[in-house]
């Protein structure tokens, strides 16, 4: 088991080098929020539309299959759950009333040997139920609300999940930090400690590793002394689970001195006096494009992507 390499989601991808990696940080935030904004009060189209539009991102960049596969095979099919789970289920607008008029108030009226009208026909092709099937022991219900409901719930979870995700995996975590810190510089006129927050997000980035490894480490060595978990019983499982649970903390507070003495060695006293620049933060001409197709995309959004 190695959970640097099992995990899908928040993995780095060095290689290839695509476009996407050569955006500036800042330009892959903007869109990024943009993803995660733009679905609120969005109608169903429009968050088909941006769904499709990560798609082809990920198509374009050329990034390797087995590494796209990895990403979307399990986030495609909770969002195809979803969308099932959801049509299938109840609108919440099946609600029942009752005829100002006798039903059969027609042929009162008329003499007794008239025979019975014809039945109404639907004038146009619209329905709203789109699926019934009503067969014992099946009962199956999808109306159009139904469906609208699981599309919007889907390509929302979508949206949200497989964004951030494709912009961590373009994105190395000191380019995240150097962005954020680049946008959140005028808020240094507040007496805001920005550098030093930074500084905190460039550790925690770079923190996450080593407690994926520690939990692979402990995990190993349980499983290496075969204990037989039938014969413990619960109680004495909760125990052993306490104790690895116990020592992870103790090897990740470890860590975290050993990492806060090797920086007050090297002269990391406060962020700004040692501080390293891994990136030049300056727009080109790729990054001016983008920006312009994302105001294009706001603009198509409020055009057309209001929800009635």
């Amino acid at each position: 088991m190695d959970l640097l390499r099992s995990l899908p989601l928040g993995l780095y991808l060095e290689q290839p080098l695509t476009w996407l990696h050569q955006l500036d940080a800042r330009v892959k935030l903007a869109w990024l929020l943009t993803f995660l904004v733009a679905p609120v009060l969005a109608n169903t189209p429009a968050r088909l539309v941006l769904a499709l539009i990560l798609v082809l991102l990920t198509l374009s960049a050329r990034i390797p299959w087995r590494v796209w596969r990895q990403q979307l095979g399990w986030l495609s099919l909770l969002c195809v759950f979803v969308l099932i789970l959801t049509a299938i289920a109840p609108d919440g607008l099946s609600t029942e009333h009752q005829l100002r008029l006798p039903e059969n108030e027609l042929s009162l009226s008329l003499p007794p040997d008239t025979p019975p009208p014809a039945e109404l026909q639907q004038p146009t092709d619209y329905r709203y139920l789109l699926v019934e099937i009503r067969q014992p022991p099946v009962n199956l219900t999808v109306s159009r609300r139904s469906l609208d409901l699981g599309l919007r719930l889907a390509t929302l979870l979508f949206t949200l999940i497989y964004s951030t995700n494709l912009f961590l995996l373009t994105t190395a975590p000191e380019e995240i930090t150097a962005g954020i810190e680049s946008l959140m510089a005028p808020l240094r006129r507040f007496n805001l400690p920005v550098t030093e927050i930074a500084l905190t997000l460039t550790l925690s980035l770079r923190f996450i590793p080593l407690v994926l490894e520690e939990i692979q480490n402990l995990v190993r060595s349980v499983r290496t002394r075969a204990i037989n978990w039938k014969k413990l019983g619960l109680r004495r499982a909760a125990q052993v689970w306490l104790l690895v649970a116990e020592r992870l903390i103790s090897n990740l507070l470890l860590r975290a001195e050993q990492i806060a003495s090797a920086m007050t060695v090297r002269g990391f006293t406060s962020p700004d006096s040692h501080r390293v620049k891994w990136h030049q933060e300056q727009l080109r001409l790729r990054d001016w494009i983008a920006i312009a197709m994302l105001a294009l995309l706001w603009v198509a959004r409020f055009i057309w992507g209001n929800q009635l």
